[in-house]
Protein backbone atom coordinates (compact mmCIF):
# COMPACT_ATOMS: atom_id res chain seq x y z
CA UNK A 1 0.00 0.00 0.00
CA UNK A 2 3.14 2.60 0.94
CA UNK A 3 4.49 1.66 -2.59
CA UNK A 4 1.33 2.33 -4.83
CA UNK A 5 0.97 5.79 -2.33
CA UNK A 6 4.35 7.02 -2.85
CA UNK A 7 3.94 6.37 -6.80
CA UNK A 8 0.72 7.94 -6.74
CA UNK A 9 2.33 11.39 -5.20
CA UNK A 10 4.54 11.03 -7.58
CA UNK A 11 2.68 11.39 -10.62
CA UNK A 12 0.79 14.14 -9.09
CA UNK A 13 4.03 15.87 -8.18
CA UNK A 14 5.17 15.34 -11.84
CA UNK A 15 1.38 16.32 -13.07
CA UNK A 16 1.93 19.65 -11.05
CA UNK A 17 5.44 20.51 -11.93
CA UNK A 18 4.39 20.25 -15.90
CA UNK A 19 1.45 21.92 -15.35
CA UNK A 20 3.20 24.97 -13.43
CA UNK A 21 5.43 24.87 -16.31
CA UNK A 22 3.02 25.16 -18.52
CA UNK A 23 1.28 27.97 -16.95
CA UNK A 24 4.20 29.97 -16.54
CA UNK A 25 5.33 29.66 -19.85
CA UNK A 26 2.30 30.27 -21.27
CA UNK A 27 2.39 33.53 -19.53
CA UNK A 28 5.44 34.30 -20.67
CA UNK A 29 4.39 34.24 -23.91
CA UNK A 30 1.40 36.43 -23.29
CA UNK A 31 3.46 38.78 -22.12
CA UNK A 32 5.91 38.68 -25.08
CA UNK A 33 2.67 39.19 -27.58
CA UNK A 34 1.03 41.99 -25.31
CA UNK A 35 4.67 43.59 -26.07
CA UNK A 36 4.65 43.29 -29.30
CA UNK A 37 1.37 44.78 -29.66
CA UNK A 38 2.28 47.89 -28.02
CA UNK A 39 5.00 48.14 -29.67
CA UNK A 40 3.47 48.42 -32.87
CA UNK A 41 0.73 50.25 -31.03
CA UNK A 42 3.59 52.81 -31.25
CA UNK A 43 4.33 52.52 -34.78
CA UNK A 44 0.99 53.52 -35.76
CA UNK A 45 0.91 56.51 -33.61
CA UNK A 46 3.48 57.72 -35.64
CA UNK A 47 2.71 56.97 -38.74
CA UNK A 48 -0.57 58.30 -38.11
CA UNK A 49 1.11 61.22 -37.29
CA UNK A 50 3.36 61.60 -40.77
CA UNK A 51 -0.21 60.58 -42.36
CA UNK A 52 -1.53 63.75 -40.39
CA UNK A 53 1.74 65.97 -41.43
CA UNK A 54 1.66 65.12 -45.27
CA UNK A 55 -1.95 66.88 -46.26
CA UNK A 56 -0.13 70.13 -44.87
CA UNK A 57 2.89 69.51 -47.01
CA UNK A 58 1.19 68.61 -50.18
CA UNK A 59 -0.68 71.78 -50.13
CA UNK A 60 2.08 73.73 -49.52
CA UNK A 61 3.95 71.78 -52.47
CA UNK A 62 0.91 72.92 -54.28
CA UNK A 63 0.67 76.34 -53.99
CA UNK A 64 3.96 76.28 -55.94
CA UNK A 65 3.98 73.46 -58.13
CA UNK A 66 0.24 73.01 -59.33
CA UNK A 67 0.78 71.13 -62.23
CA UNK A 68 2.44 68.32 -60.60
CA UNK A 69 -1.51 66.43 -60.11
CA UNK A 70 -0.40 63.09 -60.65
CA UNK A 71 2.54 63.15 -57.56
CA UNK A 72 -0.09 64.74 -55.71
CA UNK A 73 -2.82 62.16 -56.18
CA UNK A 74 -0.53 59.45 -55.49
CA UNK A 75 0.82 60.13 -52.30
CA UNK A 76 -3.00 60.63 -51.46
CA UNK A 77 -3.66 57.08 -52.77
CA UNK A 78 -0.77 56.06 -50.81
CA UNK A 79 -1.86 58.03 -47.35
CA UNK A 80 -5.11 56.57 -47.54
CA UNK A 81 -3.96 53.14 -48.32
CA UNK A 82 -2.11 53.74 -44.86
CA UNK A 83 -4.74 55.03 -42.75
CA UNK A 84 -7.25 51.71 -43.59
CA UNK A 85 -4.35 49.16 -43.15
CA UNK A 86 -5.95 46.41 -40.96
CA UNK A 87 -3.18 43.97 -40.59
CA UNK A 88 0.90 44.81 -39.87
CA UNK A 89 1.31 43.49 -42.46
CA UNK A 90 -0.78 45.87 -44.61
CA UNK A 91 0.11 48.51 -42.74
CA UNK A 92 3.98 47.67 -43.80
CA UNK A 93 3.54 47.69 -47.37
CA UNK A 94 0.86 51.09 -47.40
CA UNK A 95 4.17 52.49 -45.63
CA UNK A 96 6.36 51.59 -48.30
CA UNK A 97 4.51 52.81 -50.85
CA UNK A 98 3.74 56.25 -48.95
CA UNK A 99 7.49 56.22 -48.64
CA UNK A 100 8.21 55.94 -52.28
CA UNK A 101 5.41 58.63 -52.55
CA UNK A 102 6.97 61.20 -50.67
CA UNK A 103 10.54 60.63 -52.22
CA UNK A 104 8.63 61.82 -55.38
CA UNK A 105 7.16 64.92 -53.52
CA UNK A 106 10.66 65.76 -52.30
CA UNK A 107 12.26 65.10 -55.73
CA UNK A 108 9.72 67.76 -57.49
CA UNK A 109 10.06 70.30 -54.63
CA UNK A 110 13.57 70.95 -55.54
CA UNK A 111 13.07 71.79 -58.86
CA UNK A 112 10.87 74.85 -56.77
CA UNK A 113 13.08 77.66 -55.15
CA UNK A 114 10.63 79.45 -53.90
CA UNK A 115 8.83 76.28 -52.02
CA UNK A 116 12.04 75.60 -50.64
CA UNK A 117 12.68 79.23 -48.68
CA UNK A 118 9.15 78.76 -48.09
CA UNK A 119 8.69 79.15 -43.85
CA UNK A 120 5.65 76.48 -44.05
CA UNK A 121 7.61 74.44 -45.65
CA UNK A 122 10.68 74.11 -44.18
CA UNK A 123 8.62 73.50 -40.81
CA UNK A 124 6.71 71.12 -42.31
CA UNK A 125 10.23 69.52 -43.60
CA UNK A 126 11.65 69.53 -39.98
CA UNK A 127 8.42 68.26 -38.22
CA UNK A 128 8.18 65.23 -41.19
CA UNK A 129 12.44 65.08 -40.18
CA UNK A 130 11.28 64.48 -36.96
CA UNK A 131 8.54 62.40 -37.43
CA UNK A 132 10.66 59.95 -39.46
CA UNK A 133 12.94 59.59 -36.90
CA UNK A 134 10.71 58.94 -34.31
CA UNK A 135 9.24 56.03 -36.77
CA UNK A 136 12.93 54.47 -37.01
CA UNK A 137 13.18 54.58 -33.20
CA UNK A 138 9.56 52.92 -32.83
CA UNK A 139 10.80 50.60 -35.55
CA UNK A 140 13.27 49.80 -33.74
CA UNK A 141 11.62 49.08 -30.98
CA UNK A 142 8.89 47.08 -32.24
CA UNK A 143 11.62 45.01 -34.01
CA UNK A 144 13.09 44.12 -30.92
CA UNK A 145 9.88 42.72 -29.25
CA UNK A 146 9.26 40.62 -32.47
CA UNK A 147 12.36 39.41 -31.91
CA UNK A 148 12.17 38.21 -28.27
CA UNK A 149 8.14 36.62 -29.03
CA UNK A 150 9.66 34.71 -31.75
CA UNK A 151 12.36 33.44 -30.02
CA UNK A 152 10.45 32.34 -27.47
CA UNK A 153 7.60 30.46 -30.05
CA UNK A 154 10.60 28.90 -31.84
CA UNK A 155 12.82 27.45 -28.97
CA UNK A 156 11.99 23.99 -27.37
CA UNK A 157 10.16 23.49 -25.75
CA UNK A 158 7.92 26.92 -25.56
CA UNK A 159 7.33 26.10 -29.06
CA UNK A 160 4.93 23.01 -27.77
CA UNK A 161 3.29 25.50 -25.50
CA UNK A 162 2.87 28.64 -28.26
CA UNK A 163 1.74 25.55 -30.96
CA UNK A 164 -1.20 24.73 -28.53
CA UNK A 165 -1.93 28.36 -28.05
CA UNK A 166 -1.95 28.70 -32.11
CA UNK A 167 0.47 31.48 -31.58
CA UNK A 168 2.88 31.90 -34.51
CA UNK A 169 6.08 34.51 -35.26
CA UNK A 170 5.08 38.09 -35.74
CA UNK A 171 6.51 39.98 -38.96
CA UNK A 172 9.46 42.58 -38.70
CA UNK A 173 8.98 46.28 -39.86
CA UNK A 174 11.89 45.61 -42.78
CA UNK A 175 12.57 48.64 -45.05
CA UNK A 176 11.38 47.26 -48.68
CA UNK A 177 14.17 45.67 -51.61
CA UNK A 178 15.70 48.79 -52.78
CA UNK A 179 14.35 51.27 -50.48
CA UNK A 180 17.35 51.24 -48.15
CA UNK A 181 18.59 54.66 -49.30
CA UNK A 182 16.28 57.58 -48.65
CA UNK A 183 16.20 59.79 -51.78
CA UNK A 184 18.88 62.65 -51.47
CA UNK A 185 17.13 65.94 -51.83
CA UNK A 186 18.88 69.03 -50.83
CA UNK A 187 17.14 72.18 -50.35
CA UNK A 188 20.21 74.26 -50.31
CA UNK A 189 20.06 77.43 -52.19
CA UNK A 190 22.33 77.57 -55.73
CA UNK A 191 25.84 80.03 -54.44
CA UNK A 192 25.73 79.10 -51.21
Amino acid sequence: MKRGTAILIGIVALVVVVGLYFVGVRNRLVRLEIRVEEKWAQVENVLQRRADLIPNLVNTVKGYASHEREIFEEVARARSRLLSARTVDETLAANGQLTAALGRLLAIAERYPDLKADRTFTRLMDELAGTENRIALERKRYNEAVKDFNTAVRVFPSNIVAGMMGLREKPYFKVEEGKEKVPTVDFSRPGR
